[in-house]
């Protein structure tokens, strides 16, 4: 399945040109020019308007390319399968440490310094990943807002959309330096964190966001209410390459995931198996001299129940 491919014989029947299909689906030229040359990955259906706007442009019918873009990832999602997770580029964690308060950047600093993309390192990248997308899809349709971001970064109405467009459809373990720069860094004046509570505190720009602070708790509770599987749960589950081995306790870890805003793949599951069953990513040690072993037993706990939806304000989710 080329996506790219019927796109162009599309264009060329219809005796149209690139610059016409970016204009219809409300984004750069270059943009639709790297998705036509295979340089940029097809966005995720769920995550976007893209393909409803070509769908009509290019008179097929509704939902056309949706499925065909569906089928070409499932392929793409196989040949990653054996791919290790990889850490944060250097400049992302940098920025990531440098938004940290003042007083605690040293300690977080030692500690993703030490257990390179370790628990603690993953939970805050994810926690300010999930924080700069909810915005962003929140106000993807919403063209003032685009027009300031787009003012930030000097860059056009268009060439905004389409840098929402490919941060929506990242993840914690692709978030690369441009949507670091284009995004987070914007959107996220600072962030803290306690690290006997695993309480997560972000402060926002007051001009690109309604809430000025965010916050999250992750907490244990007693009875927690059936939801509706995630769609990547499910793929993950009914694919044998990816779950055949998984046992009762881990499968059970993985539903207890739970994700407010973003909508993780198949292969993410696969990759959090994997860390999960990674002994480097669970020391016996103190993970530094300022984290005690207290700490990490308390960790431990928190990173079993990160997943659970978080509180907002600092009340407990319902």
């Amino acid at each position: 399945m080329d996506v790219s491919f019927i796109i162009r014989q599309r264009l060329k029947e219809l005796d149209l040109e690139q610059r016409d299909l970016a204009a219809a689906a409300q984004v750069t030229e270059s943009y639709i020019s790297q998705l036509l040359t295979r340089k940029k990955a097809p966005p995720a259906v769920e995550r976007t308007d893209l393909y409803d706007r070509m769908d009509a442009f290019l008179q097929f019918p509704r939902g056309h390319l949706s499925l065909m873009v569906n089928a070409q990832r499932h392929e793409e999602l196989k040949k990653k399968l054996a791919e290790p997770p990889a850490p944060l580029f250097q400049e992302v964690r940098e920025m990531i440490i440098r938004k940290c308060k003042p007083e605690r950047r040293s300690q977080i600093r030692e500690i993703f310094e030490n257990h390179a993309f370790g628990e603690l390192e993953r939970l805050v990248s994810q926690t300010l990943l999930e924080v700069a997308k909810g915005i962003a899809r929140d106000e993807l349709k919403n063209e003032n807002w685009l027009r300031s971001m787009g003012k930030l970064r000097r860059q056009s109405y268009e060439e905004t959309r389409a840098m929402i467009l490919e941060f929506l459809d990242t993840d914690v373990f692709n978030v690369s330096i441009e949507h670091c720069s284009a995004f987070l860094d914007p959107v996220i004046e600072s962030w803290d964190i306690d690290l006997k509570a695993f309480a997560v505190e972000v402060l926002l720009n007051k001009r690109l966001a309604s809430a000025r602070t965010v916050q999250f708790r992750f907490m244990e509770t007693s009875a927690v209410p059936a939801a509706e599987e995630e769609l990547g749960l499910q793929e993950f589950l009914h694919n044998p390459g990816m779950s055949g081995d998984a046992n009762e306790a881990e499968i059970a870890f993985l539903k207890s995931l739970k994700f407010p805003r973003m909508r993780p793949s198949a292969l993410y599951y696969y990759r959090e198996l994997q860390s999960l069953r990674d002994p480097l990513h669970f020391p016996a040690q103190p993970m530094s001299r300022n984290f005690s072993r207290g700490d990490a037993n308390r960790f431990e706990k928190a990173r079993r129940r990160a997943s659970r939806k978080p509180a907002i304000g600092g009340r407990p989710a319902t």
